[in-house]
């Protein structure tokens, strides 16, 4: 039978077929080959008779991989703000940005709680990621201002949402897909900073698609990669590039550097240049340890 890799937990792995979801086991052969199977694998398995369980016999090709999460065959990427509170961590969104670009995946930014925000506060994020090359959507779980566009937007897709704790994405999928009532987390009061309430990757299904809902976190580590590739996975950039007088030019400080004149010119948001200095600064950190 076939079906897709929707959890897995302590070496078992719930495979759904579109009529029912079997517990699975993965074959030795795919420890040996370093082939771990991951939630959103296609897979073949060979069910047991009269039981919803099975051992997966093979493993289909993936078109894409999360890092993190760990999830195959993702489709885009929903980066999920507030509105409100807690308010978004812009080096932060940057980096999901980034993992979803290094993916080769389609991003979405989802600002959550808009019946909550002010309007300098959204203009002013909207500009700041407006050429970033990810479609933005405004909603609010707790009105439903938005959902129709955002369930479309999921329909027929594997999409991964991250993002902090508390910013609403379990309450998205919950107003979405109600019979999947997921734990929604608040506030803490002493940090205002989200209580994690989901522990592992999952496929849930949303919206005539799958959503990957994902634990909630404030920090994330970058990929190593080498840091003269970064400025590639920045779209406002792009226009730029080659424009510059030194070839290998970092877009730091170089002189006669067509990104850094477009950032004085206001045709690169500076919040967003600022960040891909960290960034590189970050990725030459790690480069210089790899050879300690």
């Amino acid at each position: 039978m076939n079906g897709t890799i929707v959890k897995g937990i302590g070496g078992f792995y719930y495979v759904d077929t579109g009529d029912a979801v079997y517990e699975c086991r993965a074959r030795g052969l795919f420890r040996l080959e370093q082939n771990t199977p991951l939630v959103g694998d296609f897979v073949e398995f060979l069910p047991e008779e009269g039981k919803l369980k099975g051992y997966i016999t093979a493993i289909g090709e993936r078109r894409s991989r999360m890092l993190r999460p760990q999830v195959a065959n993702v489709d885009q990427f929903a980066l999920v703000v507030a509105a409100s509170a807690p308010r978004p961590g812009p080096l932060l969104c940057d980096k999901l940005l980034l993992q979803a670009a290094l993916a080769k995946v389609a991003a979405l930014i989802v600002i959550n709680k808009c019946d909550e925000a002010s309007k300098a506060f959204l203009d002013a994020f909207s500009a700041e990621y407006a050429s970033s090359g990810a479609k933005m959507l405004f909603v609010s779980a707790r009105t439903g201002f938005g959902l129709d566009q955002l369930a479309a937007a999921l329909k027929g897709r594997i999409t991964c949402f991250a993002g902090q704790s508390a910013v609403g994405k379990s309450s998205l999928i919950n107003a979405l897909a109600p019979g999947v009532s997921l734990k929604v987390g608040g506030l803490s009061k002493k940090t205002d900073r989200g209580r994690h309430t989901t522990r592992h990757a999952e496929l849930l299904r949303v919206a005539g698609g799958y959503v990957v809902d994902t634990p909630g976190f404030s920090l994330l580590e970058l990929l190593p990669m080498d840091p003269a590739e970064l400025c590639q996975y920045y779209p406002e950039m792009k226009d730029f590039l080659g424009q510059c007088r030194f070839p290998d030019c970092q877009h730091r400080a170089e002189p006669d550097c067509a990104v850094k004149e477009a950032v004085e010119k206001g045709l690169i948001p500076e919040g967003r240049y600022g960040r891909y200095l960290q960034l590189w600064a970050e990725l030459k950190e790690l480069e210089r340890k790899k050879y300690d």
